[in-house]
């Protein structure tokens, strides 16, 4: 039986004191759901002062495909691992958008990950454009097939999918459950194809887009929706709390 995986994107929000204010606050309130994976990816500077939480994961929001070298401003996937990072999201739509990142960039960190022991969030998704043209299916297949080029069926069983319409993120539209899931299930069968029916059954995907406690649940209940990667409501702990147990029953 496939874990529900709750991740929050905090994106480029709070101070450091937020972040630690935060975390413990979750830390004390949260009950670690037996079936359900909590995960933080926060910005780069808090990632550091946020690893002695037991009950959440900690993830990153991006990095680098190489270990070291002259790339100014960026970070490499082994000071993740040093600090106690799990998790990385990785080609996430805005990276793809407003900083050039490529489904050939996308499969490279997807390898450094694996690498240096970290778990990907590989996020894929159309624009509105796409959605409306009819090409979604293809879009999606293409992202898929790219990012998982050359994984082996283990590492493919590890990556955690996140489909986000690009339409529905931080806009307040959501796709409906049954499309969600449409899409989530047609991410299953590339993987199927790619990989095996065995690691398409194994592998978490989640739907991330406008995500909130009053429409998570009924996301949670469709076949192929393991879970959810949440930007704006995984940024206060009331709403953030929610989401987790909605996401444990």
């Amino acid at each position: 039986m496939r874990k529900t995986v709750i991740a929050g994107n905090w994106k480029m929000h709070k101070t450091l004191d937020e972040a630690k204010a935060f975390m413990t606050n979750i830390n004390e309130k949260l009950e670690k759901p037996t079936h359900t994976d909590v995960i933080v990816c926060a910005p780069f500077p808090f990632l550091s002062s946020m690893s002695h939480a037991d009950k959440v994961s900690l993830g990153a929001q991006n990095m680098h495909y190489e270990t070291s070298g002259a790339f100014t401003g960026e970070v490499s996937p082994v000071m993740l691992q040093h600090i106690g990072v799990q998790y990385v999201i990785i080609g996430h739509s805005e990276r793809r958008m407003y900083f050039n990142e490529t489904d050939d960039t996308v499969n490279k960190k997807l390898h450094a990950a694996f690498k240096h022991g970290l778990r990907p969030i590989l996020c894929v998704g159309e624009s509105l454009e796409q959605y409306e043209n009819g090409e979604t299916e293809e879009h999606i297949k293409q992202q898929v097939k790219k990012a998982l080029r050359g994984l082996s069926d283990k590492q493919i069983s590890k990556t955690i999918i996140a489909y986000e319409p690009i339409w529905a993120i931080g806009t307040g539209k959501t796709a409906t459950s049954e499309q969600a899931n449409e899409v989530c299930k047609l991410i299953r069968s590339v993987v199927s194809r790619v990989s095996s029916i065995e690691t398409s059954d194994d592998i978490i995907i989640q739907y991330g887009g406008s995500v909130k406690p009053d429409n998570i649940g009924e996301l949670l209940a469709q076949s192929d929706i393991d879970g959810a990667l949440v930007g704006g409501a995984s940024l206060e702990v009331d709403s953030f709390l929610e989401l987790i147990r909605v996401g444990a029953q």
